[in-house]
């Protein structure tokens, strides 16, 4: 049986989202403030704020062989956080497009490129995309018809990435060539009937771990789909979860309740059985300092949906 989460932290997010373990630690966001934090060691002190954006912060993924640069989801498209605190936009995919949309969920894959999702403020059906950075930075459409997508999480060979539509309760398993990227026709893994799939993490076993909005749980689902383990939390609405080691790290939101409870938008962990490895970090063929000019890349909106253009 799994043991009861914890509160871990004294802080309550609006959304807490995009919890990661990398190589410098647990970093996550509350999205809609645009805040990137850091959690300290002392399990008693305040989460740190590591970057403060004027647009929502979606996710993050560490750059390699840059310590303290960041890979991230925000606003309208993707952009690079430097440690002095300056960005990079590579792209604006969304920008004006309508209706007003913003980027989501992200995550880097194992070969070392960088994946994120958008949708519509007011959550319209099917404006949603997923977009791929490849190493050279440029921005490409691979999805569209998304509503509203979380994940993606990606298998340790790389081999399969799973996508959430929150909005409309489903979890898709996409085949994926690590050489090319290319994405294969996908299948349904899990379908939930009494909330939305929001963030997901991976184990060493290749089981997904859920956050279930709406339910108060967070789900182990083995690869054929089947429910193994439930976590129950006392806050409603758990959106995010990460695996450091052998604890599961899991992030809520106090987002639409009035009021919220004692720990709703509280930071939770708990001890599992399988452990997990570290985020996988963006890794780019171009310099990423701030000074190094400007950055090739390419936005094809228009690429037709479910295709990959490599």
């Amino acid at each position: 049986m799994t043991p009861q989460p914890r509160p871990a932290r004294p802080d309550r997010l609006e959304l807490g989202e995009g919890i990661r373990w990398t190589q410098a630690g647990i970093v996550l966001v509350d999205l809609l403030a645009g805040r990137l934090l850091a959690s300290p060691d002392d399990p008693a002190a305040p989460l740190r704020t590591l970057a403060q954006l004027p647009v929502p912060l979606g996710a993050v993924a560490p750059v390699a062989g840059h310590p303290g640069t960041w890979i991230a989801a925000a606003g309208t498209g993707i952009r690079l956080l430097h440690p002095d605190g300056t960005t990079s936009p590579l792209a604006s995919p969304e920008e004006g497009q309508g209706p007003r949309m913003r980027m989501n969920d992200a995550a880097a894959d194992p070969s070392g490129r960088f994946w994120a999702g958008s949708m519509a403020y007011d959550t319209d059906e099917a404006d949603g995309s997923l977009y791929r950075v490849d190493h050279d930075g440029t921005v490409e459409r691979v999805l569209d018809g998304i509503t509203v997508p979380n994940g993606p999480v990606f298998t340790a060979d790389g081999c399969s990435m799973y996508l959430a539509d929150s909005a409309r309760s489903v979890i898709r398993r996409y085949p994926v060539d690590p050489r090319t990227a290319r994405l294969g026709p996908p299948e349904v893994f899990v379908t939930v009937d009494d909330g939305s799939p929001d963030g997901m993490a991976i184990d060493q076993e290749g089981a997904v771990w859920v956050a279930v909005w709406g339910t108060g749980t967070v789900r182990r689902h083995l690869p054929d789909g089947t429910v193994d383990r439930i976590v129950r939390l006392p806050a409603s609405r758990p959106a995010g979860v990460c695996l450091e080691g052998d604890v599961l790290h899991i992030t809520t939101a106090r987002l639409g309740l009035n009021p919220p409870g004692r720990y709703d938008g509280a930071l939770f962990d708990v001890r599992v059985e399988v452990p997990g490895t570290p985020a996988a970090p963006y890794r780019p063929a171009f310099s990423v300092l701030p000074a190094a000019g400007a950055v090739p890349r390419r936005d094809t909106r228009h690429q037709a949906p479910g295709q990959s253009p490599s």
